[in-house]
């Protein structure tokens, strides 16, 4: 998933998303730690997509809050 389509998500979607990337993180953990990992290269992928989520939820939510105070200053 790349920036652009974070963005295009609500806030539940993101959330969503996140606990469905956070399983899928353990499950790759799991894989590696067992010796039955073959992407290796999907924990990295997993894990920046993870992040860029957060990113995007964090800037979401201080948007929202910042359109929140600008509407009680009028």
């Amino acid at each position: 998933m790349n920036a652009a389509e974070a963005r295009a998500l609500s806030a539940d979607q993101i959330k969503d998303e996140l606990v469905n990337l956070k399983k899928e993180q353990f499950n790759l953990r799991f894989q590696q730690a067992t010796g039955q990992l073959e992407n290796t290269a999907r924990v990295r992928v997993v894990r920046r997509d993870i992040a860029r989520l957060k990113t995007v939820l964090k800037t979401k939510t201080v948007e929202a809050a910042k359109s929140e105070t600008s509407k009680g200053e009028g």
